[in-house]
């Protein structure tokens, strides 16, 4: 009989299953949400919520029973400093599990969603509205920034064209007169010398 012996197997050994709530406790703390079996989530929820627990106490002895389970430093501080601090003075529901519809496909086993019952998110969301006001401010003043450069841009257009059109000109006759054949010059005949008039007799 397993009279007093509170919990599941999972079909595994202890050595196995220590290691399977070790390492999804790492996930949970560093995602704030996983999703798995729904037995399984019932099983991590009790692991979970002993940690956060321990957050509230926030002294040495309480860092180190936290560490003896995560084995990572970087977790233990993201549980004492972020996470803990969201959860004082509640006494305790500190995690949900959410039952998915659709079965896992292949051995249809039920899925749920184990999550944080107070998530960062929600914390930062409304810092985020804030910072989006600006932004939207900015991006409305370049619009009407871009739209006063580009008038005085197009008057000053037609002024800058207009030497350009005389070079290209001035061009296009070089290129004409270059690609021209020289004309000879005619030779002008030569002028016969003019004959003098007859001189009239002189009358003696």
């Amino acid at each position: 009989m397993r009279h007093r012996n509170a919990g599941k197997k999972l079909g595994r050994d202890t050595a196995h299953r220590k290691a399977l709530f070790r390492n999804m406790a790492k996930s949970l703390i560093t995602y704030e949400r996983i999703r798995t079996t729904e037995t399984k989530a019932k099983e991590l929820r009790k692991v979970v919520d002993k940690l956060i627990t321990l957050a509230l106490k926030n002294d040495l002895p309480a860092r180190r029973q936290a560490y003896k389970v995560l084995g990572n430093h970087g977790l233990v501080k993201k549980l004492f400093d972020e996470i803990g601090p969201r959860f004082a003075g509640v006494p305790g529901g500190f995690t949900r599990v959410v039952k998915l519809g659709l079965p896992r496909p292949g051995d249809a086993a039920p899925m749920a969603v184990i999550e944080l019952t107070r998530l960062a998110e929600k914390a930062e969301a409304p810092a985020e509205k804030s910072a989006e006001k600006p932004a939207k401010a900015k991006k409305a003043a370049k619009p009407a920034e871009a739209e006063a450069s580009a008038a005085p841009a197009e008057d000053e257009k037609p002024k800058k064209k207009a030497p350009a059109k005389k070079a290209k000109k001035e061009e296009a006759s070089a290129e004409e007169g270059a690609e021209a054949p020289a004309k000879k010059p005619r030779k002008k005949k030569a002028e016969e010398p003019a004959e003098a008039p007859a001189e009239e007799p002189k009358a003696e």
